[in-house]
């Protein structure tokens, strides 16, 4: 009661404390958010869209498509729904097993955990981007040869991981090889023939 009489007292009751904190922090979203300026005139629109669907444009294996998608869809939905690129696995859906990998500007993302309106302008390669004119990547042919993949829900992310090796290096050892498809996982545990094929790859390039 002491300290209600003190702000009292000085002009200021816990009830208008309080209000006036409640005010000050709505007027703080409001002026960040774009809606009200300071003299509390309209100034812009918010640029936050959905939830519907809005249309896109994406660069996807060499080509520009056009497809709609919810802000919250994920690539690998846009991908595997909307473009049907298939190759693209989701498995755990929440970006532990890599299973989804795809390129963004050549380097690897999980697609599970890349909202499809974040890719902007960049270059999206997918499984199915890899094969030129018909032709399988070397580490396509090396995964068959060598019989690196069981139930097959891992063998996409896996490629395209070992494909980026050697892209980085057309040189790998066992270990690099390892550290690259350090966050695929296989359920079956096919690592061994995984492991063959990208070094057997590697001296196909070379």
């Amino acid at each position: 009661m002491e300290n209600n009489e003190k702000l009292t007292k000085k002009g200021t009751s816990r009830r208008g404390f309080l209000k006036g904190a409640g005010l000050t922090t709505a007027g703080t979203i409001v002026l960040q958010t774009g809606v009200l300026g300071k003299d509390g005139k309209k100034t812009e629109e918010s640029k936050t869209v959905g939830p519907d669907p809005v249309t896109i444009e994406m660069k996807v294996n060499g080509k520009v498509r056009s497809l709609a998608v919810e802000p919250r869809s994920t690539l690998a939905e846009a991908l595997r729904d909307k473009l049907q690129l298939t190759g693209t696995k989701v498995v755990c859906d929440r970006g532990s097993c890599s299973a989804c990998t795809v390129w963004i500007d050549k380097s690897p993302v999980n697609a599970c955990m890349t909202f499809a309106m974040d890719v902007g302008d960049r270059e999206v390669t997918t499984v199915e981007g890899l094969a030129v004119d018909g032709q399988l990547h070397p580490i396509q042919e090396a995964f068959i040869d060598h019989d690196a993949m069981q139930c097959g829900y891992c063998t996409p992310g896996m490629i395209m991981s070992t494909a980026h090796l050697l892209e980085e290096n057309p040189n790998p050892t066992l270990e690099d090889v390892k550290h690259a498809t350090r966050g695929n996982y296989c359920r079956c545990g096919t690592y061994p023939h995984v492991f063959q094929a990208t070094l057997a790859a590697a001296k196909k390039i070379k």
